[in-house]
């Protein structure tokens, strides 16, 4: 795979409520409901996933599986990194951010496990008493090289990749902005490439069609059938399916923590809800549930497994990032030292467990994100199926 760079170091806030979103994704799981185990759906491609009974707590069926309700941009990683590398049966769920979080919030999911693209979304409506930060991604251009607009997108270079999406040689495709996080993430690092580069103002403006939005599933699919040429997407989704890509600088590409809070933030996207989404760092946040040895197990490898970095994810050395208040076993599941009593960080702070780099440090009360812990909420993200 041809990766194209734009210079910058190495790479390193979902929806609360956004009405009918998720709709389609639904269509397939009306039965599939309640703390038990899952009966499928399927993301398009056929795979599907059946929950045997269990409650994914050890104590609903004859054996334990392990529930995960999860973003959609995880589910490639999850399917083919996570499931092989752990002892424990799972069955992976992923939704759009909105649909995750209402299938929660109405009582209509229970899962052991659940790990959302926009950990600055967790307070509402799931609201867990903590959290994991354990991943990254970042905004990049994928194209297929075998279509004229493929070609003149790999032709104009990271150096001038906006004129070619500006132009009406390019057939673009991305997510919707009311229904997802790569969807608003779009937006946000077509604006604040506006203001990057001295030769394009009003990216969004002159970039941007209505004809040009797809759920994420119809994303993949299009862009694989040659029906577009060009998809804004996560680099991970590019790595796991070998797209070509071109890399964004830093400052605009939202994986690096230096731009957050002076940079990132300066641009926001109000949801139909009426609730503002504020830019910042692409954080991937999970937590457990239902707390049982295995839930635990499989909480660990997901969180702090090589997986994540193979299938094109962004790893930081203080990953994984806690919020709350953290049992003293998490902690020392994942590799880290737990504080005293039962919960690692007492506080309500950032604690990192400093699993990949050997280092154990305290980012005291202020998020990884940029905002105090109270202020952070949760979602879900990108497609739907189910494992």
């Amino acid at each position: 795979m041809r990766e194209q760079r734009s210079g910058g170091r190495s790479r390193r806030d979902l929806l609360r409520a956004a009405g009918a979103v998720g709709a389609v994704g639904l269509a397939g799981v009306a039965g599939c409901v309640g703390s038990g185990g899952s009966t499928g759906t399927t993301d398009g491609s056929g795979t599907t996933g059946v929950g045997n009974g269990t409650d994914g707590s050890g104590g609903g069926g004859t054996s334990t599986t392990i529930a995960i309700l999860a973003a959609g941009s995880l589910q490639n990683a999850l399917s083919n990194g996570l499931k092989p590398a752990v002892d424990v049966p799972v069955n992976v769920e992923a939704h759009g951010s909105a649909t995750v979080a209402r299938l929660i919030d109405e009582g209509k999911r229970d899962p052991d496990i659940v790990s959302v693209a926009d950990a600055a979304l967790f307070e509402d409506p799931l609201s867990p008493l903590w959290y994991s930060v354990f991943t990254s991604n970042a905004v990049v251009i994928a194209y297929n090289p075998d279509t004229e607009g493929g070609k003149r997108l790999a032709e104009a270079g990271a150096e001038n990749w906006y004129d070619a999406l500006a132009s009406d040689d390019v057939r673009i495709g991305r997510t919707d902005p009311d229904q997802d996080p790569l969807g608003y993430r779009t937006l946000f690092t077509l604006e604040l490439a506006s203001r990057y580069y001295d030769d394009a103002s009003n990216l969004t403006e002159k970039i941007l069609q209505k004809k040009q939005i797809f759920p994420e599933t119809a994303l993949i699919s299009q862009f694989e059938s040659g029906s577009i040429d060009a998809a804004i997407a996560y680099r991970n989704m590019a790595v796991e399916r070998d797209y070509e890509y071109i890399e964004l600088p830093d400052q605009i590409d939202l994986s690096n923590p230096q731009y957050d809070e002076e940079w990132y933030s300066t641009v926001s996207y109000t949801l139909p809800s009426d609730q503002t989404i504020q830019g910042g760092l692409i954080s991937y946040g999970s937590t457990i549930r239902k707390m049982s040895d295995a839930a635990l197990d499989v909480f660990a490898a997901h969180t702090t497994g090589n997986y994540l970095d193979e299938h094109g994810f962004l790893l930081r050395d203080q990953f994984p990032m806690y919020e709350g208040d953290v049992p003293q076993r998490v902690q020392r599941a994942t590799g880290g030292s737990a504080g005293d009593g039962e919960s690692g960080s007492g506080s309500g702070g950032t604690q990192s467990t400093g699993n990949r780099s050997g280092s154990n440090e305290t980012a005291g009360t202020q998020s990884v994100l940029g905002g105090s812990p109270v202020e952070l909420s949760s979602a879900v993200s990108d497609i739907t199926l189910l494992i």
